[in-house]
């Protein structure tokens, strides 16, 4: 993989429902024009996923190792390196410093708070500076979220399924744009793509954005009208292809059905 300062072209993806969204042609296309010009183009996995689910991904299935990780919902920032599995994902302290501080180790409060909180179940992920829930919209009761803003963080629910615990101020659109000005990367090469309403933030950081078809009806009138963001007919990696064709983010097209 080349550094960053190389790169015509970067694409900072969401996992599920984008990057692993759409037709398995559309996918192999994506992957394979990727994995042909690694050179040239930069990988950042922006997702809400941890460092082991990502290792097992690309060990095990034709997804291409990202560059970087900005993962479990914008509270990791990582480098890959080469070492085996999830050793390859090399936490970048410094960077996280201040998600660290922002968290405070809070996760046995949150769950106390919470533990009486209908329409949420833990997750049993261990995550490092958030907290996560199963959510259930017929039973949950939003004091729940009232609850956890007064305590002095962020909630993010997605999906219909989601509800997210962050360090005040953290998710994927900052957690992203430090990485990228950490690296030097030009903005404008930059694009990203996501489906679900905990990918919002990284559309308002002014990049290029591939909402892909299929996103969640939330995400879509939130994004509706904001600049340099394409609400994508194709679904999953098809938007992607979409979009980076749309915005002619690199000269070589993406051969999609």
């Amino acid at each position: 993989m080349s550094g960053s300062s190389d790169w015509r072209f970067v694409l900072a993806t969401d996992l599920d429902g984008t990057f692993l969204g759409g037709s398995e042609d559309d996918r192999l296309a994506l992957y394979r024009w990727i994995e042909a010009r690694r050179d040239d183009v930069g990988l950042i996995f922006v997702t809400g996923r941890d460092p082991r689910f990502i290792a097992d991904l690309c060990d095990d299935t034709p997804v291409p190792w990202p560059d970087f990780v900005v993962g479990d919902v914008g509270t990791t920032i990582a480098e890959v390196t080469d070492g085996q599995g999830e050793e390859r994902i090399a936490f970048m302290l410094d960077l996280e410093k201040h998600i660290a501080m922002q968290w405070d180790d809070a996760g046995d409060r949150v769950r106390e708070a919470l533990s009486d909180a209908p329409g949420l179940t833990e997750q049993e992920t261990e995550f490092r500076h958030r907290l996560s829930f199963d959510y259930d919209p017929q039973t949950y009761h939003p004091a729940a979220r009232q609850k956890i803003e007064e305590m002095g963080f962020d909630v993010i629910i997605s999906d219909d399924r989601f509800f997210d615990v962050l360090p005040k101020g953290v998710s994927k659109g900052p957690s992203l744009l430090r990485l990228i000005d950490h690296l030097g990367m030009d903005r404008d090469r930059v694009l990203v793509a996501g489906d679900t309403m905990n990918d919002l933030s990284m559309f308002r950081t002014g990049l290029h954005g591939a909402v892909v078809g299929g996103a969640e009806k939330p995400l879509l009138e939130a994004t509706n009208g904001i600049e340099k963001v394409r609400q994508c007919d194709r679904i999953g990696a098809g938007g992607i292809a979409e979009a980076i064709m749309a915005f002619s983010l690199h000269p070589v097209p993406i051969e999609v059905k």
